[in-house]
């Protein structure tokens, strides 16, 4: 009895000892989360993190930013998420975004590792739907000069190509702007020539169930998706919000990123009172993953309030 005791005691610490000096992981687990929209499945993708000054990018006091962030247990740099979003219609496989590749620094682009934890592949990709060609959205697109998803037809807003494609904009930027361009025109030039980078102008239908509709400010062509099936609607807001902890409350705060502030500030006030009225699902870029989630009216502000984990059957 007393042999059987002092054996159990001495592989107890054993174990403790075992687990104490094991290596930290510093992983964490493949970033995609799946919900169901009616007949379509959609999969949140993570593309990674990235720290950003919100107290020097917001269009506010800094102190007041900073204020903003520590009362949500956050601090400046702010980590922001970066998300897109794939659809799996039944019938095409299509990516919102793709994250950015190389051109974002070494936290970013695990969107390619995610979609394939996911359990889909690059080359099953039918469509992307762009809603604006920012790097970190349109970076994932190419690598090495090649297109990542070859079997893909590119879609965007025709303001956007125009604007972020065009050499004599590239030449007339500040220098500190010129990445944008540099990156827009070396993502999508695997895409190019018409077969496989098709613009869209405006408000469009782009395949049964999915819509574009015009969301500009952001950039000059910054586009919001539409997805309802079987009486359920989500809609695919891109940088219309970056900072959850400022911008539900103060809605009128905008970003430097925004090309025209104004009109940006305009666009995220007309489609926060659409979903808040209809309590349409919501998916953005740069809230925290996954990134989906409801708007709730508050007066003039709003609430966020993120889905719940669901086990799909």
């Amino acid at each position: 009895m007393k042999f059987t005791s002092l054996a159990a005691a001495l592989a107890l610490a054993l174990s403790t000892c075992a687990m104490a000096a094991a290596p930290l992981a510093h992983t964490n687990a493949p970033g995609f989360h799946r919900i169901m929209l009616g007949d379509i499945e959609v999969t949140a993708l993570s593309d990674g993190t990235v720290d950003l000054p919100m107290d020097k990018l917001l269009h506010q006091p800094a102190d007041v930013t900073i204020k903003a962030l520590a009362r949500n247990y956050q601090s400046a740099p702010t980590e922001t998420s970066v998300n897109a979003f794939l659809l799996n219609t039944g019938g095409k496989l299509i990516l919102i975004d793709t994250g950015a590749g190389s051109l974002f620094g070494p936290t970013l682009g695990k969107l390619l590792a995610n979609l394939k934890a996911s359990g889909y592949q690059p080359e099953q990709i039918d469509e992307i739907y762009i809603t604006h060609l920012h790097p970190d959205h349109v970076g994932g697109l190419s690598a090495n000069s090649q297109s990542v998803f070859p079997n893909a037809v590119v879609r965007a807003d025709q303001r956007d190509t125009d604007f972020w494609l065009s050499q004599a904009n590239l030449d007339k930027a500040p220098a500190d702007s010129k990445g944008f361009f540099q990156g827009a025109m070396a993502s999508l030039a695997p895409y190019g020539g018409g077969q496989h980078l098709k613009p869209f102008s405006g408000d469009t239908e782009l395949a049964p169930g999915i819509r574009a509709t015009s969301a500009y400010g952001h950039t000059p062509g910054h586009t919001v998706y539409t997805v309802e099936s079987k009486g359920q609607k989500l809609v695919l807001i891109g940088d219309l919000i970056h900072v959850a902890a400022v911008q539900f409350s103060h809605p009128e705060v905008t970003i430097g990123f925004d090309s025209d502030s104004k009109t940006a500030q305009a666009a995220r006030a007309k489609v926060f009172q659409a979903v808040a009225k209809d309590g349409a699902l919501i998916g953005a870029s740069h809230l925290s993953f996954p990134g989906l989630g409801h708007v709730r009216a508050v007066g003039k502000s709003y609430e966020w309030v993120p889905v719940s984990y669901t086990q799909l059957r």
